[in-house]
């Protein structure tokens, strides 16, 4: 086969893998793939390079493989299928469909999870690590942005820490009528020790002991499914911290809790999770900070 012909046919078939046609033609041409002659050799050399230049592709190695975790419903143990009044079910002598249904979430939670501001990384004590003058601009453009969405938020829920309690000051400001509460679970801390390992931070076992058991506790407090007597959809803000948060996400959506930190998150960016009624969780943004000027990012 000439080299023009073994050119055209084989970047028809392999996508232009040009660098490897032209290797195997020069070699072909020469003879060196072998001792045998004549038509044999041209065969053997051509079906060579057409296998050689072609992508080993089959259906089974580009289709990602189920991790065979299902999705929990009663992740929340909310769900009412297992539970009634608060007690595992066990006999009834009404239908149990319709007591069931009695029993059944009808609305829809919706959290939208805020990281505090920019804040005075030099601070010795918390007190001290109060926002910056962006800080406070960065609060100031969340702030708008929440209530140019129009919702009737119910809560303005946030940590006692300084710069997260700042924060929510400032965001109330734009959303009259919204009460302010506090919690210390929401403190900053080290969730779990992440995976993969980083360098640059490194808690000790004890810290990841109690923060961890804190931090999972505020989860259980305030994500999980609307309770029954719930009848219209609501929507919660919560102003925390980066660790918090990314931790709320994994476990929230079901991920490995682990992975939380190969997540990032700009000051004053807003995260938003949805809970059905039926468990069900969805991730609706992530750290969206598009409504601030460039200028105005930052993520420490």
């Amino acid at each position: 086969m000439s080299y023009r012909k073994t050119l055209k046919l084989v970047c028809g078939l392999a996508g232009g893998s040009a660098a490897l046609v032209f290797a195997a033609a020069a070699a072909d041409s020469r003879g060196l793939f072998g001792d045998l002659r004549g038509g044999e050799a041209g065969r053997w050399s051509r079906l060579s390079v057409l296998r050689a230049a072609q992508p080993a592709w089959t259906p089974a190695n580009h289709t990602p493989s189920p991790t065979g975790h299902s999705w929990d419903f009663n992740w929340d143990k909310r769900d009412p299928s297992s539970l009634t009044n608060g007690k595992k079910k066990e006999s009834s002598t009404e239908d149990p469909s319709s007591e069931q249904d009695n029993g059944k979430p009808k609305a829809m939670r919706n959290i939208l999870l805020i990281r505090h501001s920019q804040y005075n990384l030099s601070g010795l004590s918390d007190k001290e690590r109060i926002l910056t003058p962006l800080g406070r601009e960065q609060a100031e453009l969340t702030g708008s942005r929440l209530a140019a969405l129009g919702l009737k938020y119910d809560v303005l829920i946030h940590s006692s820490m300084s710069r997260a309690t700042e924060t929510a000051n400032i965001i109330s400001k734009h959303l009259e009528g919204v009460d302010l509460v506090s919690c210390d679970l929401l403190r900053e801390g080290a969730p779990i020790e992440p995976v993969p390992p980083v360098t640059h931070w490194k808690p000790d076992a004890v810290q990841y002991h109690e923060d961890g058991a804190r931090i999972e506790a505020a989860f259980r407090r305030y994500i999980h499914r609307a309770d029954t007597k719930q009848k219209e959809d609501s929507y919660e803000i919560i102003v925390c911290h980066a660790n918090v948060i990314r931790y709320f996400v994994c476990r929230a959506l079901q991920f490995p809790p682990e992975g939380w930190l190969r997540m990032g998150l700009n000051n004053g960016s807003i995260t938003w999770l949805t809970i059905r009624p039926s468990g069900r969780v969805s991730l609706k943004t992530l750290g969206d900070s598009g409504f601030m000027p460039p200028d105005k990012l930052t993520r420490t």
